[in-house]
């Protein structure tokens, strides 16, 4: 009835693409440039916040914490927006186009309020005089978080649309392109990596020893040219065309069920809607129809929104969608479990970027006679093992895996989260072995200790984010369908923002519940060494080791969908779906 079709991409002109012109790596390149780019600029701004924040703007540390990680939680939180955006209404390339400059304009604020004096409090030392430091209010406070949130609000916009658009180089129909796509983000985390890496030695360098004024500046100028590089390649981008709102099927879909709720599905075929003519919806219907999606058993309740109940007349969308609308309303839902179980690991980085970096400006930071080392470049150390092994993973271990597996990625994204998940537990237990060291030797022996000494917290992450995120972006990205890539990719980011989120949750309950008349809690002082971060510490490897079985638990009962997992549902055999619907809905 209804023939397989194609996938429609469409130059910077809305014409039609040539395969010999547009996409491949060619054209991902110049994103990949951005990727780079815009991962310095911002990560030299994050991952050194919490000094920005507590010496300039004399906030206190644990409310510096919460600063930083709401600022990261908001960064992530609005690549939804982002995603939406860019399948709706703008698309990949011009949601990117418009967000890069609204994040410049934020990184320029904040160079001009960290070169004003008068747009700052008087300069004050926060460790030996902090109760008698002037905290930044009003305008000045204002401005800070205005900047900030410029710069979350662009940041987050892009990231999953420079994710997207770059994938979108590649068709998952074809088998050749669908093993680059693995490749792509592979070679986008080493991007991601650099740029993190070159962010926080350089331009952090930068900061601690010019001035932050100085280091702002440099990010804005390393975003100019990340926006220079997603320009270049502008006749070459495939681009994938918005198809309206996303979020009016979905509600169709949950209305319908809802409506027909009393209904029985039916045994015969042709009284399911499969037709891509009932109702307006543009999204699911103008690329897939029940001859290349396949039905699945999950969520049965929701297959009775594409019962027909009025035989030869049009039902509403509202009371009457199609299978492919049903299907992908069943993939978002059924990827969830698998969403929330990385908010933890993301709690974990949280820490890396906040309380270990404070944890490193209390230790000796000098690697040799004339040079010390700026804490928050401790957080390169990872990025530096990664620039090695993301390449040594991509050319050896996954044509290895792929020969014994037979997966084009070698192992599935879901064991490779799940081996990202296992070994996080391994950075917090690490960092409060360390830690209650550090605080002995310093309370106790009046000793200072190496700074290298956390460095193992930071390389054992750094190896669990290889696995976890690469292969949670990849996840999602191959379980959406046409229309959806940004938004489900988008989740990836939100699930850094629920991570960091909950960051600023456990640190105000832990200190509201091990507060005591002589003391204010595991992390209610400004000094580390009357702080207990070591019991922190703990609490989170307990929660990371709960978080892997529930992983487990998740991760056993979820099932691919058969369309999605052969390339493309354009793949799916259609003599798979056949059979009674008993089959098939397990009524």
């Amino acid at each position: 009835m209804f023939g397989s079709m194609e996938e429609v991409s469409v130059d910077w002109r809305g014409k039609p693409c040539k395969p010999n012109k547009h996409g491949g790596m060619s054209a991902a390149i110049f994103v990949l440039g951005l990727q780079a780019f815009e991962m310095m600029a911002v990560a030299a701004v994050g991952n050194n916040l919490i000094t920005y924040v507590f010496n300039d703007m004399h906030f206190p540390l644990s409310k510096s914490a919460n600063v930083v990680t709401n600022f990261i939680g908001t960064v992530f939180l609005l690549s939804l927006v982002g995603g939406f955006l860019s399948d709706s209404y703008l698309g990949s390339f011009w949601t990117m186009l418009v967000f890069g400059f609204v994040e410049l304009f934020g990184f320029v604020l904040l160079c001009i309020q960290a070169h004003v004096p008068q747009l700052r409090p008087p300069h004050c030392d926060m460790v030996s005089n902090g109760d008698h430091c002037e905290e930044a209010k009003g305008y000045k406070a204002i401005i800070l978080f205005i900047a900030l949130y410029l710069v979350a609000f662009g940041s987050g916009c892009l990231k999953p649309n420079i994710i997207s658009l770059g994938a979108d180089q590649f068709t998952r129909e074809n088998t050749k392109q669908s093993k680059k796509l693995s490749t792509y983000f592979n070679i986008a985390y080493f991007a991601f990596c650099m740029g993190e890496l070159i962010a926080l030695t350089l331009l952090v360098w930068v900061q601690t020893h010019s001035g932050m004024d100085v280091g702002f500046g440099i990010s804005a100028a390393v975003m100019g040219i990340g926006m220079i590089s997603l320009a270049s390649g502008t006749v070459l981008y495939r681009n994938k065309p918005p198809r309206g709102s996303i979020f009016t099927p979905i509600a169709q879909v949950l209305v319908a069920a809802i409506t027909k709720r009393k209904q029985i599905c039916p045994s015969n075929v042709e009284m399911l809607n499969v037709s891509r003519n009932n109702g307006p919806n543009r999204i699911f219907d103008t690329s897939f129809n029940t001859e290349n999606l396949l039905h699945t058993n999950k969520f049965k309740f929701l297959d009775k929104a594409c019962i027909r109940t009025q035989d030869g007349k049009n039902e509403s969308p509202w009371r009457l969608c199609t299978v492919s609308q049903v299907e992908q309303v069943k993939i978002i839902i059924s990827v969830v479990p698998i969403f929330a179980c990385t908010i933890i690991f993301n709690t974990i980085l949280a820490q890396l970027q906040t309380f270990s970096v404070q944890q490193g400006s209390t230790m000796n930071t000098k690697i040799i006679d004339g040079f010390e080392i700026p804490p928050a470049s401790l957080q390169s150390i990872p990025y530096i093992l990664l620039i090695f092994v993301v390449p040594l993973y991509e050319t050896v271990l996954v044509p290895t895996a792929r020969k014994i597996t037979g997966n084009d990625s070698g192992i599935t994204p879901l064991q490779r989260v799940g081996i990202g998940l296992f070994v996080a537990t391994f950075s917090m237990v690490s960092a409060a072995l360390v830690e209650k060291k550090r605080r002995v030797s310093a309370l106790h022996h009046d000793e200072t200790m190496s700074i290298f000494w956390i460095a193992p917290q930071f390389l054992i992450f750094g190896v669990s984010e290889m696995f976890t995120a690469v292969g949670l972006i990849e996840f999602f990205y191959k379980q959406s369908l046409e229309g959806m890539q940004s938004f489900l990719t988008a989740m990836t980011y939100c699930s850094y923002s629920f991570g960091f989120y909950l960051s600023s949750i456990l640190v105000s309950l832990v200190n509201q519940i091990t507060r005591s008349k002589s003391h204010g809690g595991w992390l209610s002082d400004n000094d580390l060494n009357k702080d207990r971060l070591d019991l922190f510490y703990w609490m989170l490897a307990a929660l990371s080791l709960i978080n892997f079985f529930n992983y487990m638990f998740c991760s056993k009962f979820f099932s691919y969908n058969p369309s999605l997992s052969n390339g493309g549902p354009c793949h799916a055999d259609p003599k798979a779906r056949q059979g009674s619907l008993e089959e098939v809905y397990d009524i």
